[in-house]
């Protein structure tokens, strides 16, 4: 049975989508005040990760100073996505990681380390390295809307 290469695409963008969606309400978990970044990662249509933009485990949940810069050391929800996965059962081989803000350079090269070969987003990060890496890593990189 042959199917429509058209009829698919139209479903796979649906389901880019509402896994940014979903990506945008787990944002809603962290306590950053700046941004609030939500992270999925799926794998043969199935989510085998999350992550959130946060403090590592055991710290206050306190991601910016008294001046309101960003601690040094708050997790990008990417980074908190792949090192839960690498900490289950899970591998994230072949998978695609939905994140509502693009990638920076740093969270770019886990991306590629990790074996994961889409990055779905929403919002462009204030500079564009890390897509840029992606590309040369022959990793697709989609920008896509979030639909209200």
């Amino acid at each position: 049975m042959a199917c429509d290469y058209k009829v698919l695409t139209e479903k796979q963008q649906q389901l880019d989508k509402r896994y940014l969606r979903m990506a945008k309400i787990w944002a809603e978990n962290s306590y950053c005040k700046r941004r609030q970044v939500g992270a999925l990662i799926v794998k043969d249509k199935m989510i085998i990760s999350d992550g959130f933009n946060g403090t590592p485990s055991g710290f206050e949940n306190v991601c910016e100073d008294k001046d309101g810069k960003t601690k040094a050391y708050v997790l990008h929800a990417e980074a908190n996505a792949i090192t839960k996965v690498a900490k289950s059962a899970n591998n994230s081989d072949d998978a695609t990681l939905y994140v509502t803000t693009s990638p920076c350079i740093e969270c770019a090269k886990l991306i590629i380390q990790s074996g994961i070969k889409k990055v779905v987003y929403s919002e462009p990060y204030r500079v564009d390295d890390g897509i840029q890496l992606l590309k040369r890593a022959n990793i697709e990189v989609l920008q896509i809307a979030i639909d209200e």
